[in-house]
């Protein structure tokens, strides 16, 4: 029987489709699910929708729930990570004053002034988390979701916690829409993909395995295929491959989209937008769940493509299972730096997480991902050592904003976000 953590639960929209998602697996159906929020009243919810579910699909699986983490995580096999700290205050800030100064980011979650910040008020967090399971629970496997997933999954391996893993959506995600974009289904194709979290290359994309590149590039050539995925077909159209995430964000880790208007228009890369979502899906998730706690409706079980499942499944079972996860460099990516997070083909099991050797990347696509791990380098060090100064030079190292911006004007942009953001930034003094 798992026990299963999740802190973070009051991403209620996420933490509902998480939870299905484990319970149906047969073998985790009598797993105990430990739900964890510093939000009291978001934490109620979802612990009343979750045992609403185990009731209605008449499950033996077992809810606890706790605004303490340590009251849940003795023994547990799994930690489950969901957190976003500040909330959407703190992350409009994240935007909204790069914007200010010219640095516009349509999501800022990752890279840039709202990643580094945003991993700065995370890390210390997350490393808290690390420093009680390593207590509490020393063999428990951390999956860890929250952005910015190459700084935060870096940062607990280096600094708190060995057994980690950070997980995204993005790789399979976009598999399914590269296969709509050649059509075909997604059951029929199969890739192989490597990287960095948000910037994973496509080094393999076969449909029944016969190479599907070729039908890739003759999608490219469709204006109606090439204007739903503009930025991505226009990186394959000059450095070869296609990469893992979104155009919108893919626009914000380079220098050659979001620097000029024309080219913000041209490209459909326009601002803000993650974060107006966000806002818009907090009302419907809650008013969702509330209707399926009073049993106005039915809770859908169907399963999600997400991977989190099938690795504690595996896990348990001893069932291998394929899927990409952040992890260590170690020899993995030979041609990027050694214990930089990349993003790599792992199989797990009973005897835990392996990544896969990858061997070198396509070297466009290798120094494409090293612009990303300088600042990544830096972010996680500033976060560390509560250093502004690795903060400021984090943010100089980004693409984008060295595209827009000066030194001077990367400066006072720094100053403001650390002046704004103070109360969640609690190690610069």
């Amino acid at each position: 029987m798992a026990k299963i953590v999740m802190i973070g639960a009051g991403s209620m929209g996420f933490t509902r489709k998480l939870i299905i998602d484990i319970l149906n697996f047969k073998a985790l159906r009598d797993s105990t699910v430990a739900l964890v929020d510093i939000d009291a009243g978001r934490l109620d919810m979802i612990t009343r929708w979750a045992k609403k579910l185990i009731e209605q699909e008449k499950l033996p699986a077992k809810i606890e729930s706790s605004t303490d983490r340590r009251e849940v995580l003795k023994g547990a096999d799994f930690i489950v990570i969901t957190i976003r700290v500040g909330g959407l205050e703190a992350f409009e800030l994240d935007v909204s004053i790069p914007r200010k100064y010219g640095v516009k980011q349509a999501v800022g979650d990752t890279l840039g002034p709202g990643g580094v910040f945003y991993a700065m008020r995370t890390i210390p967090v997350l490393l808290g988390i690390c420093k009680d399971a390593n207590e509490l629970c020393p063999d428990a496997l951390i999956l860890n979701y929250s952005n910015p997933m190459a700084m935060n999954t870096w940062a607990m391996l280096k600094y708190g916690h060995e057994k980690t893993i950070g997980l995204c959506h993005s790789v399979q995600g976009t598999a399914g829409q590269l296969s709509n974009y050649i059509g075909v289904p997604f059951g029929e194709v199969s890739y192989w993909v490597a990287g960095i979290n948000h910037m994973s290359w496509f080094l393999e994309f076969r449909h029944k395995d016969v190479d599907a590149y070729p039908k890739l590039w003759k999608a490219l050539e469709n204006p109606d295929i090439f204007k739903q995925d503009p930025v991505r077909f226009e990186i394959m159209k000059h450095f070869d491959y296609f990469v893992t995430e979104s155009s919108f964000h893919m626009a914000e880790y380079m220098p050659y989209f979001n620097k000029r208007e024309e080219l913000i228009k041209k490209f459909n890369t326009h601002g803000w937008i993650y974060l107006e979502l966000c806002k818009q899906g907090l009302d419907p998730a809650a008013e969702q769940i509330r209707k399926e706690v009073a049993g106005e409706q039915k809770i859908d079980f169907s399963s999600s493509p997400e991977y989190c499942s099938s690795i504690i499944n595996a896990a348990t079972t001893g069932i291998s299972y394929r899927m990409n996860a952040s992890v260590f460099n170690r020899g993995i990516i030979s041609n990027l730096p050694q214990e930089s997070c990349v993003e790599v083909p792992c199989y797990v099991d009973k005897t835990g997480v392996r990544p896969a050797y990858v061997g070198e990347l396509p070297l466009q696509c290798a120094a494409l991902n090293r612009s990303s791990i300088n600042v990544q380098a830096l972010g996680v060090e500033a976060a560390v050592e509560g250093s502004r100064r690795k903060a400021f030079q984090a943010i100089c190292l980004d693409p984008l904003t060295a595209a827009a911006l000066s030194l001077e004007e990367i400066q006072k942009m720094t100053d403001e976000m650390f002046e704004a953001e103070a109360q969640y930034l609690p190690q610069f003094k």
